[in-house]
């Protein structure tokens, strides 16, 4: 996942913290989170139940987000 923040958003600790909730972790480089999946193959519906729980949980930080999958 890559983010971008907003300086009139929320807190990127509190960005952060939520992620962590879901069970993405954050890192450096290219992308700023990445989710362990715990298996090597990942369903559509997986995939979209994550990004549904993403929006719920980032709605209102004022935050952009964008969801990779290879």
């Amino acid at each position: 996942m890559t983010l971008i923040l907003y300086s009139e958003g929320a807190n990127p600790i509190e960005i952060v913290d939520r992620l962590r909730s879901l069970g993405f972790e954050p890192i450096t480089g290219v992308h700023d989170h990445v989710y362990d999946w715990g298996r090597k193959r990942v369903e559509l519906e997986d995939i979209l139940q994550i990004a549904s729980s993403v929006h719920e949980t980032l709605k209102g930080l004022k935050v952009f987000y964008r969801l990779e999958t290879k």
